[in-house]
């Protein structure tokens, strides 16, 4: 009976075998730039070396996990990362499900489409560029904020070198240029939607917000829920591109997330086996928040990844 099994599994993917030869060219990919690379996590247990490479460098157990733990960096580190990833979270998660729901009120298609336009090509640009708009903006030699501040009476601030404006700014400046994106997927999930309940709603009497909150929200609540758990399951990971360049001499101590940090250990200082070990412990946490948000969400929510 196995043998049948075997069989008939062998006969599905040879009938299938156009399917199997148009996912081939991915399966490659992930396997060249994803698996085989894993095997550099051993960097994490060993004193890298040029001479000794990647193999023959000695070992030296959790040594480079001590040092990042008892060293200066960690609770500095620990700290921009969490709090900075959780401002995300809280405060930017809800925005994109909010613009698409506004979105999704509009009635006019050319206007519906112009406003998503807009608030999508924003992602398409580049942190380099779009951080150098951004200080153009707040610049306090003619900056656009800055001169509306001094015509008000106030006293020009210079924005991306003081402290207390990098998390703030690091939020705005994600929602700025990544709402308009996150938000297609909510849109999309919208669309699914059948359009009787609603018509069936409004001859009830049900006014938009009870519309809203009685048909468009549980509509899209598995997919808030899916998105929810993989947001959360970063939260250790942040936005290297953008607090790398935020990072500047006069703020880094409130801008070094682990992702920085690891490319100043790793390429930097060339302590490779410091970055690697900083690195994996990162993806372990990640996973086992990504596990355990999953386990919350199936037994509250009846939704999971797995």
């Amino acid at each position: 009976m196995k043998k049948t099994h075997k069989t008939n599994i062998l006969v599905q993917m040879w009938q299938q075998r156009y399917l199997y030869l148009f996912i081939l060219p991915g399966l490659i990919w992930f396997v060249i730039f994803c698996y085989i690379p894993m095997a550099g996590n051993i960097l994490a247990f060993k004193d890298f070396t040029i001479e000794g490479g990647l193999w023959n460098s000695p070992w030296v157990g959790l040594k480079n996990f001590k040092s990042f733990i008892s060293g200066y960096y960690f609770p500095i580190v620990m700290r921009n990362t969490i709090g900075i990833s959780l401002i995300k979270l809280v405060f930017g998660f809800p925005v994109p499900i909010i613009f698409a729901l506004l979105l999704n009120e509009i009635k006019s298609t050319l206007y519906k489409r112009t406003i998503q336009t807009i608030s999508y090509l924003p992602h398409f640009v580049s942190w380099v560029v779009a951080l150098g708009v951004w200080a153009k903006l707040l610049s306090v030699n003619g900056g656009l904020v800055n001169r509306i501040i001094e015509m008000l009476g106030g006293k020009a601030i210079n924005f991306l070198a003081e402290p207390e404006f990098i998390w703030p700014f690091a939020y705005f400046s994600e929602r700025w240029k990544e709402t308009g994106w996150d938000a297609i997927i909510y849109l999309a999930a919208l669309s699914s939607i059948d359009t009787s309940l609603y018509e069936a709603a409004m001859i009830d009497g049900a006014s938009k917000l009870q519309r809203i909150r009685y048909i468009s929200l549980p509509g899209i609540k598995d997919t808030i829920v899916i998105l929810l758990i993989f947001a959360a399951g970063g939260i250790f990971s942040s936005n290297f591109d953008q607090l790398y360049l935020l990072g500047t001499p006069p703020v880094i101590h409130v801008a070094e997330v682990i992702d920085t940090y690891v490319y100043r250990q790793t390429l930097q200082n060339m302590q490779y086996g410091l970055g690697t070990a900083v690195g994996l412990m990162r993806a372990v946490i990640n996973v086992l928040l990504i596990y355990a948000v999953n386990k919350l969400t199936k037994k509250y929510a009846e939704v999971g990844i797995f």
